[in-house]
């Protein structure tokens, strides 16, 4: 009996020394979902479920020419220093010292070429939104997680909103509709809503799954309003707002009742699932609705290019395929 007890006393320490080496590295310190992470997994009021979590180390850069991004770069690395965080001079650096990765980059064209360091190191990553700032190269992240073998997944926070994963669970009924809203602030490094219309681009497939096969859209300074038709005839809108009051959310049709649209809760309902896919290397959004959302938005920008025309996803589906497979070849 002694001797399970002390052999039961040694594998609970072997055990928690194994989870307590959970290392956790960002790369880019040019968005406030940097400082966000590591205040909730660093802080004094770090939450039990996070105590097998540190993250030991950050890469700043981050953008260098997006001036909204660079800017706060010294800002942010001063504060994610003052919660234990070394500063590393490169992404090689940091993969020394890490067993996963948070890319965090403002600058969606970056992620491809910082994205492919990761996986060379073989090290699990949740890319932060944007995936990559057009659909080609998301497609070439994904081919690249498969070449090597190496579990991603990339998410808005408003995908985990308790209300938005109702809704997707059917708490609520089948989802027959969704008109869905967000700021779709430009850049003009970036396709439009790439920046950040794709967190109300995200919120309605969470709402209303994939399968959309055609899109069109109406442009006006201050708006734009994206149709879709999934292909068992169901409706989803989104509005992108860039003037007047924003805000994120919008109405879901069930065949039971009409629910609001969860709004923006935080970072801690994406956090906890991240944590989740560092643990079980269990992707939890599927590379088919991630691309999905990428061709619709560039399926939206062909449409307002020839004037409101309704578009097939799967001819810009093909186009971006077509595209990446470039890319690929030139970082050869």
């Amino acid at each position: 009996m002694r001797l399970k007890l002390i052999l039961l006393t040694v594998l609970t320490l072997v055990f928690s020394q194994t989870r307590a080496q959970m290392k956790i590295g960002i790369i880019g310190l040019d968005t406030s979902h940097s400082t966000a992470f590591v205040k909730l997994l660093n802080g004094e009021e770090k939450k039990d479920e996070y105590k097998d979590f540190r993250i030991v180390a950050a890469y700043p850069y981050g953008s260098r020419t997006i001036r909204s991004s660079f800017e706060r770069i010294p800002d942010y690395t001063e504060e994610v220093k003052a919660l234990g965080v070394e500063i590393v001079p490169s992404i090689a650096e940091l993969l020394k010292r890490v067993d996963y990765v948070l890319l965090e980059t403002n600058d969606g064209n970056l992620h491809l070429e910082q994205a492919s360091q990761v996986f060379k190191a073989g090290k699990p990553m949740f890319i932060d939104k944007p995936l990559a700032a057009t659909l080609a190269q998301s497609m070439a992240i994904y081919q690249l997680a498969r070449d090597y073998n190496v579990p991603i997944f990339s998410s808005s926070a408003l995908r985990y909103v308790p209300q938005n994963q109702k809704l997707r669970n059917g708490e609520y009924g089948k989802v027959m509709g969704a008109d869905c809203y967000s700021p779709a602030t430009r850049e003009i490094t970036h396709p439009d809503f790439g920046w950040y219309g794709i967190h109300g681009v995200e919120t309605l497939f969470t709402v209303m799954g994939t399968g959309c096969v055609s899109v069109n859209r109406m442009s006006a300074e201050g708006t734009d309003v994206v149709v879709g038709l999934w292909s068992d005839g169901r409706i989803g809108t989104f509005r992108g707002i860039r003037e007047g009051k924003s805000n994120y959310g919008g109405t879901a049709f069930t065949d039971k009742s009409i629910e609001p649209v969860g709004t923006y809760q935080g970072y801690e309902v994406l956090l906890s699932e991240i944590l989740n896919f560092f643990r079980t290397g269990v992707p939890p959004v599927s590379e088919e609705e991630t691309l999905e959302i990428f061709t619709f938005m560039e399926a939206s920008n062909a449409s307002k290019r020839n004037e409101g025309k309704i578009i097939l996803m799967e001819d810009v589906y093909r186009k971006g395929m077509a595209e990446a497979k470039q890319l690929l070849q030139e970082m050869k």
